[in-house]
């Protein structure tokens, strides 16, 4: 992670440091904080104290959208998966005392590794990238082979209906917006209810899980950790997967997309060698209503930027471009509608 020009009221550095020492961090030291970039959600920030360096994150001040913001659930759910093959940092305390810092927070331990922002990989070798891309399909199938019940999360989420609950929840908070809303993203609220495919599979989802919200070690293609749980409950793993996989549609001159380069050349997999490697891992197929994944994923995904959007009128976003990245959100909702509409026909085709 690096830093960043944060736009959050400054934090009461004596109350923090308080609260370290009564915690047995920052060998009783004043904390110094740098804010640190890789969201536009909850405020993030360096904490460096005798010797000692961590991460600390908060939920943003402000009226907030229900259920947003849920770093307790982030704590929760990285703490439950200390001991499994996911790797994420070690949490090290959580405080819901709102006098401290304004809003609850909690601190996890400091990864020194890379955050890869450019799913193109500049400057690697395409070996690299093949390294990378292949580690990261690794990890998502290690989550999705994960019971939530052997780890202590079985009140995490409610199982079943994952795709009905989440598409009501993403189109009310798009409902509710004073943000204009598209053609495109008024018809798929409309038709992706009308077509969930049968059956469900609960599991632990992650619900972000891209690129740079990973820690890489610093020379080899290994995660170190997984970051950014927010959105992460029970859900139907393959709209977990199809979520990860959105890159391959999204133009690199749009937003966080490898769609038009020549990945051949990069050295990253095509789309269906990637689907594939993740169905020999977990057993399970993808293919067969991927579109309809992939329309929900980016029907979720422009919603989840049109709240970034909301709060940038409402004056509580917490990174300085938060409208530059809401408004990626009517062409991510347009090439959604483009895989409903492919949906469409290839079921019409039979």
């Amino acid at each position: 992670m690096s830093p960043s020009h944060d736009t959050s009221p400054a934090l009461d550095v004596a109350r923090l440091s308080s609260y370290l020492r009564a915690k047995g961090l920052g060998g009783g030291q004043r904390p110094t904080l740098t804010p640190l970039s890789g969201g536009q959600s909850n405020p993030t920030f360096c904490v460096e104290a005798g010797g000692e360096r961590f991460v600390l994150r908060k939920k943003p001040p402000g009226a907030l959208l229900p259920g947003a913001h849920a770093i307790d659930r982030e704590y929760r759910v990285m703490h439950a998966l200390r001991n499994t093959a996911v790797p994420v940092p070690r949490m090290l305390a959580y405080c819901d005392d709102a006098t401290v810092l304004g809003t609850p927070f909690y601190l996890m331990e400091w990864l020194e590794g890379r955050v890869l922002v450019d799913q193109s990989l500049p400057d690697m070798h395409p070996d690299e990238r093949t390294a990378i891309y292949s580690e990261m399909n690794r990890v998502i199938a290690a989550l999705h082979a994960i019971e939530p019940t052997e780890i202590g999360l079985v009140d995490y989420g409610k199982p079943g209906n994952y795709f009905a609950r989440q598409i009501a929840r993403w189109s009310g908070q798009c409902i509710k917006s004073t943000l204009p809303m598209s053609d495109a993203m008024r018809r798929l609220i409309d038709w992706l209810p009308e077509h969930i495919p049968s059956g469900e599979e609960s599991r632990l989802v992650h619900g972000d899980f891209r690129l740079d919200n990973l820690v890489f070690h610093p020379t080899q293609p290994k995660v170190l950790g997984v970051l950014d749980w927010e959105l992460s409950t029970i859900g139907h793993p393959l709209a977990d997967f199809a979520y990860h996989c959105m890159s391959w549609y999204i133009p690199a001159s749009l937003w966080r997309g490898i769609a038009g380069l020549c990945l051949d050349r990069l050295g990253i997999p095509q789309e269906r060698a990637y689907v594939q490697t993740y169905a020999d891992a977990t057993g399970r197929d993808p293919m067969a209503h991927w579109d309809f994944y992939m329309a929900y994923n980016l029907f979720r995904m422009a919603a989840i930027l049109r709240g970034i959007g909301q709060r940038s009128v409402d004056g509580t976003a917490t990174s300085t471009d938060a409208a530059l990245t809401a408004s990626k959100a009517d062409p991510l909702a347009q090439l959604g509608w483009e895989c409903a509409q492919r949906h469409e026909r290839l079921r019409a085709r039979g």
